[in-house]
């Protein structure tokens, strides 16, 4: 910033400022200059907004007439279109001379820039050669005929049958599972217009076997290579925390033993008198192969440290039916509606003051705090009359059950089942959220009975079964077997973070 002075001096600062007293030269005067002296109140462009109907105002209309007249003469008009000359599209030598010049993406091939011409010491082949051998590798896809996959991969039909024919005497294949991975090694072909023949096949064809199909003398020929598995179960023990679910999952435990988990423990003990400082102790199938991959099965054992009253149950199934029983081989199912869901009971059945409509009505079923997204279980079998949202209820599912009977669940945060289907006692058939009419996360839950609402604190059956004979022995033995499995090591703070 500078400020010029009345004798031609600046005085400023910064490294383009003159030093103080140095005189400026005097500037040559512009012909602009000398006519705005001359004219000082003249100004070429007028504010056309102010001072409307002066002179001034007046000289600046026409003015712009003039301008805009002037533009539409020179203009050669919307009939009158500008033809400009284009240039003639490239070919032959000018067209290769420009493509040296120039990229092209990968996608296209990526065949421009410059390309040296073959001299003398180029000679050109009469044949490729073609490598001796080919490892290629192939999936089979869903629904895929195990021979078309080999045809996929470049085998001829005979080979592709045979090795087919080899594997299905070995396996079925139809149990072989989508993106199962192939690793064949493919021979010399007699000649290019032919397929390679297969020279070895190798797949993971089960968890515990690999099949390998190799030529030989005689031909194709298939060999079972086994796989050593140790089946020791996988025990896994923890805090129950704010939620059983949760912490369960945090520890380790897939997600379907979770909930089978908890399926079996509510037939035994109310979900909502399981507290914080409780212990889970769950054991479930285990199979580790000696190539070092690990699969988990169903659950096999349901333990919980419950104050006074520990919680043992193991898994018995007969004739395809499963059932729970604990350590003296007795099968307790109390009641024939279960909770459906893990939590705190925030409001039970009967009158109450409304928290959102601030007036006193009739509540009736009980409300169960839980984590958004806990699972909600069906506390019976039945099947799904109604799955939608509903008012005030929200996100809302209907169960019609015998005798008449149904439960009705809302405020969820979607649906794991659809209007029609059946479920079972215990099955998910959605998770806690808080839609409609709603303060918080928790599960509305209502037994009506012919209609009318009633207490389902008040709705309970009793039923009882007894193992008994070699059945208890042989259940007493496979359960002191899973007892004297040590529990997996689970991080510190699994527990405490998931709760």
């Amino acid at each position: 910033m500078f400020l010029r002075t009345e004798h031609g001096l600046d005085q400023g600062s910064g490294t383009g400022a003159l030093s103080f007293g140095r005189v400026l030269a005097p500037r040559p005067q512009s012909l602009a200059d000398k006519l705005r002296e001359r004219f000082p109140d003249f100004d070429p462009v007028p504010d056309l907004g102010s001072r409307i109907g002066s002179r001034e105002w007046f000289r600046g209309v026409a003015t712009c007439a003039a301008l805009c007249t002037v533009t539409v003469m020179l203009s050669p008009g919307f009939s009158r279109p500008i033809h400009a000359a284009s240039p003639a599209p490239l070919s032959g030598s000018d067209w290769d001379d420009a493509r040296t010049q120039s990229i092209s993406a990968l996608a296209l091939g990526s065949n421009t820039g410059a390309h040296m011409g073959a001299t003398n010491l180029v000679e050109p082949l009469a044949d490729t050669p073609e490598r001796p051998i080919i490892e290629k590798t192939a999936l089979v896809g869903r629904g895929e005929d195990f021979a078309d996959v080999l045809l996929r991969a470049g085998l001829d039909k005979a080979d592709a049958t045979r090795t087919a024919d080899l594997v299905g005497n070995a396996i079925s294949l139809d149990d072989l599972k989508s993106g199962t991975r192939l690793d064949l090694t493919l021979g010399r072909r007699p000649a290019k217009s032919q397929p390679r023949p297969l020279e070895k096949l190798s797949f993971r064809a089960k968890f515990d076997l690999t099949l390998e199909v190799s030529r030989g003398d005689a031909g194709l020929s298939l060999t079972r290579i086994p796989i050593a598995v140790d089946h020791t179960p996988l025990r896994i023990r923890g805090r129950v925390g704010a939620s059983l679910y949760r912490s369960a999952r945090a520890a380790g435990v897939p997600a379907s033993a979770v909930a089978a988990y908890i399926k079996s423990i509510a037939n035994v003990v109310p979900m909502s008198s399981i507290v914080a400082d409780d212990q889970f102790d769950i054991i479930v199938q285990r199979e580790r192969a000696a190539t070092g991959e690990t699969q988990l099965g169903n659950l096999l054992y349901a333990g919980l440290d419950h104050g006074s009253r520990d919680v043992q149950l193991m898994r018995w199934d007969d004739d395809g039916r499963t059932s729970w029983f604990d350590p003296k081989g007795t099968s307790e199912r109390k009641g024939a509606m279960m909770m459906p869901v893990h939590g705190r009971i925030t409001s039970t059945f009967g009158m109450r003051y409304h928290p959102i409509l601030h007036a006193k009505r009739m509540h009736k079923g009980l409300d169960i705090a839980a984590a958004y997204g806990t699972p909600i279980h069906a506390a019976s079998d039945g099947v799904v009359a109604y799955a939608g949202r509903a008012g005030g209820y929200g996100n809302f599912i209907k169960l019609k059950h015998r005798g008449g009977i149904t439960t009705e669940y809302g405020h969820m945060s979607k649906f794991a089942v659809h209007s029609g289907e059946r479920v079972r006692r215990g099955e998910v058939i959605g998770y806690v959220g808080s839609t409609g009419l709603s303060t918080g996360a928790h599960l509305h839950w209502e037994i009506r009975k012919n209609g009318r609402a009633v207490n389902p604190q008040s709705f309970s059956f009793s039923s009882v079964e007894r193992l008994a004979g070699s059945n208890l022995r042989e259940f007493k033995a496979r359960l002191r077997r899973l007892l004297s499995v040590p529990a997996a090591g689970v991080p510190g703070d699994a527990e405490e973070d998931a709760g």
